[in-house]
């Protein structure tokens, strides 16, 4: 209770306004995160975490803000942001349809071809805690190799969470990452954290995106995130985004690829199989498309 009533207070000095309830809300191993009902009617949802990574959900409220000025998937209104939290709209959730689905993976292609200045971001962001590297490169192979996928290797590899045969996998891979990263594409507006966690079906017709870890890349990667860890109705997520932006030729065979991030995270983060898992996506690139 002594929690819930200073998580109230947090609120109503951020936001100005009186906190009515508070409901604890599960899922979640990052933050924790309340419902709020405030005395203007409004539902709102806080998430707080003691002693969070300095600038963690200053860089969540842009990244939100960043991905719902596309016009595409729709975010979650940001109401305030501070050091330790951030506030946003409440989307109170519904079920999973075909419907939805289609009208995700079309909205999905149009904050994607929303665009982004370069590779990368102006700032350094989070994905959970860990930090996201995002100084900018031209091209994106540069970008993925450098930003997404070898700082995390040696950073598993110093926990020991990655062994270094499965490093060198994993490197041999980047080092040939042109000749399987598909045609040159502009860089694409990115949600960065795409699995199906941080994907709410809403319950009045429309599907949100949360807890982004926004940032200019390719567009594969998000798709690729939404399949690793599962996604309802995928296949016509997939299509639906196939029939309003055509994916170039072979994408499929470059879910790996894309997927090599997340797992790298992960192996950092957990450590347990996910090293194996990389390093054997990093293999299946080596080996090449099956036939």
């Amino acid at each position: 209770m002594a929690r819930m009533a200073g998580t109230a207070a947090r609120a109503e000095a951020l936001l100005g306004t009186a906190v009515v309830s508070t409901t604890p809300v599960a899922g979640g191993d990052i933050c924790t995160a309340t419902r709020l009902r405030l005395t203007d009617g409004r539902g709102a949802i806080i998430k707080t975490r003691p002693q969070a990574p300095e600038g963690m959900f200053r860089r969540e409220a842009e990244g939100l803000r960043w991905l719902g000025e596309a016009g595409g998937v729709p975010t979650p209104e940001v109401l305030g942001v501070d050091d330790d939290c951030l506030v946003i709209a409440w989307i109170e959730p519904g079920k999973p349809s075909q419907e939805l689905a289609e009208q995700f993976g079309r909205a999905l292609a149009t904050t994607h071809a929303a665009g982004a200045p370069t590779f990368g971001a102006e700032r350094d962001g989070y994905i959970g805690v860990a930090p996201l590297p995002n100084r900018p490169l031209p091209t994106w192979e540069e970008f993925y190799a450098s930003r997404r996928v070898m700082p995390y290797v040696r950073a598993a590899v110093d926990r020991g969470h990655l062994t270094s045969g499965e490093a060198s996998t994993i490197e041999a891979a980047m080092r040939k990452i042109h000749s399987f990263s598909g045609p040159a594409e502009p860089p694409a507006r990115l949600h960065g954290d795409l699995w199906s966690g941080n994907v709410v079906w809403g319950a009045e017709g429309a599907v949100w995106v949360i807890d982004p870890a926004a940032h200019g890349g390719h567009r594969e990667t998000d798709l690729a995130m939404l399949a690793l860890f599962g996604a309802p109705h995928l296949q016509r997520i997939l299509e639906a985004y196939d029939e309003a932006a055509p994916l170039a030729e072979g994408w499929r065979d470059r879910v790996a690829l894309h997927q090599l991030h997340p797992l790298l995270v992960h192996t950092l983060l957990f450590g347990g199989s996910y090293g194996a898992r990389a390093a054997g996506a990093a293999q299946s690139l080596l080996d090449g498309p099956s036939t």
